[in-house]
Formats: C-alpha cells, structure tokens, sequence
C-alpha cells in the first residue's frame, strides 16, 4: 500500500495495478472501474476469468457474424481507453447497443482476445442489467471526429468526448497538485467571498451584484396589480381612526367593561396601522430608487454597491498577515467584453500570499509551484498527456518535461524591453510596439520564453504606471516590485508582486491612481496595525490547463465557460 504522502489516484495505482488476479469494485459503486481492469502494466491479462460488472459509454459499436453478437468500445470517464465488451444476440437488441451514447451496465466475464488484436483483455457479457437509450437521429455527438468549435454549443454533453474528457482528468490532477503542494510547504487553505465591495485591479472591469433590478420589476407588477392609496383613501383611513378613537372614549365614559374597552382599543390600533401602511405604499414608485439624482444603493441587498470578485488576493492578504502562509482558489469574474482565445468572464485562480517575505521568494514559490505541476502530470496524468500529444499537441509532454527540469531564467522588466527592442533592430516585427512603459503584449512574453531563450523566463520590478497600487514602490520611484511567469505556449501563467506594506506609500498610491480610499479602508488597517512584508502571486488556472494540454482556446479548457453573449447551463 501507498504511503499517506502518495496521491489517491497512484493509492489506486498501487493496489489495482498489480500482476495479482484479482480486481477492486469503486468504492461506492457496484462496479469495476474500466481503469482497474486495462491501466495495469499487463493490460489486464492477468485478470481473464473474473466475473466482474462494468458501466459505461458506447463510444463505438458494430454487429458482427451476421448480427449474432456486437462488439462495443466502453468508456466510464475513468480512463483515457476504452474497454471491448462483446455481446450475443439473445442477451439484448443489438440495435440499441451499437449506438454511441448508448449508457450499459453490464455483467461479464473477462477474457484474452483472439492473437494479434490490440487489447489485451475483453469482458464476455453474461447478463445486460441497464441500458440507457439514444436516438442516433437525435444524439448531437456522433462518432465522427467534432471540432472544439462544435461541442460548445453542445456544452452538456461535450464531457463524453475523449478531449474533454482528458481534458477534465488533467484539470483534476492539477487542482489536486495545487493543493498538495501548499499543504506540503505550511499554507493553509483560506476560502475568500465571491461577493465583494472593493476592486483589486482598479480597472472598473467588474460585474454588479444587485437586488435593485428585481425588486423593481416586482415592486412595478405589484403597483399595478394592486394601485397604491390615493389621498382621499388615506383621508377615509384616517376618519375611521377619529371613528374608532370616539368609540374608545364612549365606552371609558360610560365606565364599560376591561374587555370591551380592550377590543375597542385594538380596533383603533388597528386603524392606526391601516394609515400608516396606507401612506408608506402611497410613497412607492415604479424604478430604480434614487437618492440625489443618483442610484440609492442602500436600498440594494447589501445597502452597498457589490461586485463579483476579479481576486480574492486583498482578502487573503488579510489571513497572511496573521496566519504567515495561505492560499485561496476559485472563480473570478472579469466584465471585460473580450472574444480571444485567451479570455474568459469567469474563471479559476490560485493565490497564495506569504508574509516574511520579499519578491525574491515570491519568484522562488512561483517556480516551484510550476514545477511541481508539471511534474505532477507527467507521473500521474501519463495516458491523457500522451493522448494530447496524438491529438492536440505534439510538443506537450517535451514541454512540461523541459518546465519541470530546467531552471527559469531571470531578467527585469527594463532588460527584457531592451532585448526585445534589439530584436526589433534585427529585422523582428510585432504588432505591438516596444518601448519602456508599455504592458508586454504575449507576442512579446512569448518571443522571450520561446524564442530567446526556449524555456520559462520570469520578468520582475516593472513600471509602477502599469501595475497596481498595491505592488511595492522601489527605491528608484519608476518601478514596483512586480513579476511575472512567462511560459512557452501562453506567454504570462502567473503575475504576482510585493505588496506595499508601508502606509504613507500605499496611500499616496492610491490617490495617485485616483481611487476613492473608502473601500480601501479595511485593507488600509493592515498596514496601520502590525505590518509586514509580504508577498503573493495569481496563477490563471486555465491558462495552466493550456500550457499543459496544448489547447488553443481556454473556452476549451473549463467545464462551463462564461464569455460575452454565452453563458449556457
């Protein structure tokens, strides 16, 4: 058995892909998974004549032998391959069988194929316990080869593909990866708001989270439902108050029971009630409400303006500055109405942020934390890596194996400008200008990483009027202690800085920049009680998927991608 340090997947490994003859149901289910049976290092040879029962996919099927029995290829999403499942005519209509998509649960014996075939073991089906039906005329994925393009208008069912399918795999792996990784080296895991009032980028690129909308819509269904009470409905309500008041006194004159008195008094308090609810609803107007010409957000849901995060590294900051070493992953959202390939509304990042620390080891945990991904693919993603390399990308596993060995090269933002400025002289030509000041365009990132110097190249301390105002000021007062992680494929995979931890700077960065403080305050209050140097970074989770995989689109690279005038599911 593993030991407790050895990933669940390679735990698996050990105990299922041994030479012994026998084979291990899912844990929780009752069947064999396909990977038990044909990931071991005898494709499952060694398992013929084990009565098992599997579940799964048709990816294929055929009638053979004049239509006295099918051969199906089964896939259950565990594995890249699929299992041949063989079965007669008088266990089931074949003709429901052989369509792709068609769902099986079935029992069966496994047995070595005839020599010469490829598979080294194939399942005999005894009995057939399930089968969910398609309609070929229907199923929007037949066994035709379908473009990228295609399944995204199919985004439900695009996970029964062999690409998404590798594709998820490899994504589990590294989020699996990603949390191994801190919890080896002391970080704690902190879950930060997807709900936020503030803008770490500055930009305004954000998408509004409000009631206001809603509430408007119903508030403007129920005023013509139901009018508001005009003036002379109020004028009634309150004559039945003056009614109800002189009842009281009535009764107290002619010395009435407790009890009468008591139900007369309720009745005018009930008067009362009527008119104020009557003069509150009388107040009520269709729309959005405004205060002074201007949105009243304190009618919102929050009584603030609210957003859906774009970073939860101002949140986490807070955790590091009295946990040391944290990390947060998850969606973020960017209102950006961008089409390329490489951008998406919502999407996954990984921040860590470490306090007692400077840029330099900001770098140092971003290169290893690359490295360890990569390797991590390469020892436990090995079949769904290869079967990127034949389909997608040939360079991929060479790739990952070359970021995982090699050290980064190192070189400031400043040096990196006059090389590419260089190769400009030389007869290079980019789209994008080049000239100290600009952000690097990824022609530019990614002529750095693969061109000139054909491995990962990290570029640090760049100019403070393209970053944040909560990156570091250097002692030359042009540029901030910033890095990025250029990678071969995608250009940036990480952005990441020193924070500014000295009050008096951040505050003059922040007016510098023309951001109200008040949303700031809180973030503030770490610099003004107990401050320390520290340090973090973001890694695009997708665009780590790409990197990895050699996909072109990060649409591709999700489970569900968000992206202007899409959000299906």
């Amino acid at each position: 058995m593993a030991d407790d340090s050895t990933p669940p997947s390679a735990q698996l490994a050990a105990v299922t892909l041994s030479d012994d003859a026998s084979v291990l149901k899912a844990e929780f289910s009752d069947r064999v998974l396909i990977r038990s049976i044909i990931s071991r290092p005898d494709g499952g040879s060694g398992l013929a004549g084990q009565k098992i029962r599997i579940g799964g996919w048709v990816k294929t099927g055929r009638k053979a032998d004049k239509d006295a029995f099918a051969f199906l290829e089964l896939n259950d999403g565990s594995c890249a391959s699929n299992l041949q499942v063989i079965v007669k005519a008088d266990k089931y209509d074949l003709g429901q069988l052989v369509q792709t998509g068609t769902c099986l649960s079935v029992d069966g014996v496994l047995k070595l194929p005839p020599d010469g075939k490829k598979q080294k073991v194939e399942l005999d089906v005894d009995k057939v316990i399930h089968v969910g039906p398609v309609d070929p005329a229907k199923y929007p994925l037949p066994k035709t080869r379908l473009t990228l393009e295609f399944l995204r208008d199919h985004v439900h069912l695009r996970s029964r593909t062999n690409t998404i399918s590798a594709v998820t795999r490899i994504r589990n792996a590294l989020a699996f990866a990603t949390h191994s990784f801190f919890h080896k080296h002391g970080f704690l895991y902190v879950q930060t708001p997807i709900i936020t009032t503030s803008d770490c980028e500055g930009a305004g690129e954000m998408f509004q989270v409000t009631t206001l909308f809603s509430e408007a819509e119903k508030l403007e269904k129920d005023l013509i439902e139901n009018p508001p009470p005009s003036e002379a409905d109020i004028e009634a309500a309150k004559l039945i108050i003056k009614e109800r008041g002189d009842d009281v006194a009535q009764l107290k004159s002619a010395k009435a029971s407790k009890q009468e008195i008591g139900a007369a008094v309720a009745e005018l308090k009930k008067a009362k009630d009527n008119v104020l609810k009557m003069e509150e609803r009388s107040k009520l107007k269709p729309g959005i409400p405004q205060k002074d010409g201007k949105v009243d957000y304190t009618q919102d849901f929050f009584a603030r303006q609210a957003f859906l995060t774009v970073s939860g590294q101002l949140q986490v900051e807070s955790y590091a500055c009295a946990l040391s070493s944290v990390y947060t992953f998850g969606p973020t959202f960017r209102a950006e109405n961008s089409h390329t390939s490489r951008h998406l509304a919502e999407f996954w990042m990984v921040e860590p942020e470490i306090a007692f620390a400077e840029l330099e080891d900001d770098m140092n945990c971003a290169e290893a934390y690359v490295k360890f991904l990569c390797q991590w693919l390469l020892d436990d993603c090995g079949e769904d890596m290869q079967f990127m390399a034949d389909k997608i990308d040939k360079t991929c596993i060479d790739r990952l194996t070359m970021v995982a060995k090699t050290p980064f090269k190192r070189i400031t933002y400043t040096e990196a400008v006059d090389l590419l400025i260089d190769a400009v002289k030389k007869g290079k030509k980019f789209e994008n200008h080049v000239e100290w000041g600009i952000d690097l365009a990824s022609e530019h990132e990614r002529y750095l990483t693969e061109v000139l110097f054909q491995k990962p190249v990290i570029v640090y301390n760049y100019p403070k009027g393209i970053k944040a105002f909560y990156m570091r000021l250097n002692d030359d007062l042009k540029t901030v202690a910033a890095m990025d992680v250029l990678v071969p494929k995608v250009g940036e995979l990480i952005g990441g800085s020193q924070r500014e931890e000295r009050y008096d700077v951040i505050m003059s960065r922040i007016e510098e920049m023309g951001l109200p403080a008040e949303p700031y305050e809180w973030y503030l209050d770490l610099r003004r009680f107990g401050t320390v140097k520290h340090c973090g970074f973001g890694l695009g989770f997708e665009r780590m998927v790409l990197f990895a995989t050699g996909i072109d689109n990060i649409r591709d690279v999700i489970p569900f991608p968000r992206y202007p005038g899409r959000a299906d599911l």
